[in-house]
């Protein structure tokens, strides 16, 4: 198939746009953004290229974003990289997980997938977050079957969330509680996914992450695979005995 040259010109510059800035809205790039909306050619040579990147390419409202899929180490983090970047050093993979346990613990009380707007609260105190980690894992634990559920190690985990210290709570060391969890919470800002405020302790959800939870993520099977892990939902087999 024989694409216009000027249909190639800018689906290579709103490529180029979303590998610089993460996305590309209407309100800063109205010309890119319009060439993509009407333009099919031009949207399908853009996902072409998200497809040989190892991306996916998204429309959500008036912003389209680039993501990288699991796989794209290189414009995404890698197991090792994630570790680095939210982990104590030396850390074990119980650390990693229990640092992707944190993640979807935050997601879940921001995000209930319930009517027509799935976000269920604006803003939550990292101190809050910090004591539903500490309630979940110990649910967990006391539930020996859990494990077998859900394939989560709450034993593990819960070892490595006590191994840190307890430290003030604008603790910087990952060797705590407390550093731990905002070293997670600084990683997520710089993606632009939440906006942390030190200070206050206060944690708000970027538009962006309100999108992709909106539209791409949180149907009601990714929702319930969630809180179920989290041993907030019961398994419906439960419920009809």
């Amino acid at each position: 198939m024989a694409y216009e040259i000027e249909n190639i010109k800018l689906s290579q510059s709103i490529f180029y746009h979303l590998l610089c800035n993460s996305s590309l809205k209407e309100s800063e790039e109205p010309e890119l953004y319009r060439a993509y909306v009407e333009n099919e050619e031009v949207m399908n040579l853009v996902k072409s290229q998200g497809e040989i990147a190892d991306c996916m390419i998204e429309r959500y409202g008036t912003v389209i974003y680039i993501m990288p899929n699991i796989s794209n180490t290189y414009l995404g983090f890698s197991k090792a990289d994630l570790k680095k970047e939210l982990c104590k050093s030396g850390a074990t993979d119980k650390d990693y997980y229990l640092s992707q346990f944190v993640l979807l613990t935050l997601l879940a009380e921001f995000y209930d997938g319930q009517g027509s707007r799935c976000k269920s609260r604006d803003f939550m105190k990292a101190g809050q977050l910090q004591n539903l980690i500490s309630e979940r894992l110990k649910a967990g634990v006391e539930a020996e079957e859990e494990i077998e559920k859900t394939g989560l190690d709450y034993q593990s985990m819960a070892e490595a969330f006590e191994a840190l210290k307890s430290d003030d709570k604008n603790s910087r060391k990952k060797t705590t509680k407390e550093g731990f969890i905002n070293s997670i919470l600084d990683f997520l800002e710089k993606q632009n996914l939440i906006v942390y405020i030190h200070e206050d302790e206060m944690i708000k959800t970027t538009e962006k992450l309100d999108n992709i939870m909106e539209w791409k993520l949180l149907n009601r099977n990714n929702y319930n695979r969630i809180m179920k892990a989290l041993g907030v939902l019961e398994d419906e087999q439960d419920k009809q005995n």
